[in-house]
């Protein structure tokens, strides 16, 4: 005879013990997921902690940590020129590169999705290659080498265009747009492969009605059915770029060093790396770090609301 399962009714039971219920009833879903929530907890909610709470200190790992209060805010607003440098090119590179490989992105996955599928796959290769690795920097710093063998150096020197080499990396000129330029080529990363697994999971059948319905060219198709069935995709990128705007000082050291030239692209990355690494005040490292984490916070708030209305009506 079979088993009868046993129904649970929740008229009865408070709260935790309904939770509770819930959690033993799902055990096996919360054992596949604590590796992952535990690693979670370890390298992620407790830094954020901690930073948070040594922000308050003068800790220079060393000595006990000192207790100063608001000590390191107080400083970092009023009395720390770089750091309001570094929080103006930080802003900078997050408004400029940001959206634009967060779009960049999105419009190459739109247009390459409708190859045949041999092709699609040898382009979203050629396409997601350059986010592969640290040493694609090699490529532009062999293009840019500021000595005649550089490529572009090379030949504007046959072509008599300049007579000595030009300091790429450390004149000031032509490192903003040499680092956007490098920024966006390597955009098309894990955004790029996630919008693509997004365009391919549509059902054409939704274009079909939609067409029926009145869609009359390929941008209403776009913001009526693509973005809308595209948002869990669409989230998930805007989050990666977000970070990766953030983390903008990576590739200004990589390719200017630290710091570039009159702090040209110096941003929060840099300093606190400085501060952390260097004069070990890990005190203030650690506010600098908290502060960059609530302007990401608020950032990815922003970007979920503008999300939540895409293909809403006018």
């Amino acid at each position: 005879m079979a088993k009868e399962t046993k129904v649970v009714s929740r008229k009865n039971m408070t709260k935790r013990a309904w939770t509770w219920h819930l959690m033993k009833q799902n055990k096996v879903g919360y054992l596949m997921v604590a590796p992952y929530m535990i690693l979670f907890f370890i390298f992620t909610f407790t830094p954020v902690v901690l930073s948070l709470v040594i922000g308050f200190t003068d800790f220079n790992m060393l000595q006990f940590p000192h207790f100063v209060g608001m000590q390191n805010y107080v400083t970092m607003f009023l009395d720390d020129e770089l750091f309001i440098t570094a929080l103006k090119w930080t802003l900078f590179f997050a408004l400029v590169t940001g959206p634009a490989s967060y779009l960049l992105s999105f419009v190459v996955a739109w247009f390459i999705n409708d190859l045949d599928p041999r092709i699609r796959a040898l382009v979203t290769v050629v396409f997601y290659a350059p986010s592969l690795g640290g040493n694609a920097y090699l490529i532009w710093q062999t293009l840019f080498s500021g000595d005649s063998y550089g490529w572009i150096n090379g030949w504007l020197l046959k072509l008599g265009v300049i007579q000595t080499p030009i300091q790429f990396f450390t004149n000031k000129s032509y490192i903003l747009p040499l680092v956007i330029i490098v920024a966006l080529w390597q955009s098309l990363g894990i955004s790029f492969l996630s919008f693509i697994a997004g365009l391919q999971g549509i059902d054409r059948s939704q274009y079909e009605a939609a067409a029926i319905d009145g869609i009359k060219n390929r941008w209403q198709e776009a913001w009526y059915v693509t973005l809308p069935n595209m948002k869990p995709q669409l989230m998930f990128g805007a989050v990666m770029a977000i970070t990766g705007a953030f983390g903008f000082g990576g590739i200004v050291t990589a390719l200017c060093g630290s710091p570039p030239t009159d702090y040209v692209g110096y941003t929060l990355s840099h300093h606190i790396s400085e501060y952390g690494t260097v004069r070990w005040e890990v005190g203030y490292s650690s506010a600098l770090t908290f502060v960059m984490f609530l302007i990401m916070i608020g950032a990815n708030l922003l970007v979920t609301k503008i999300i939540s209305k895409v293909g809403q009506s006018a």
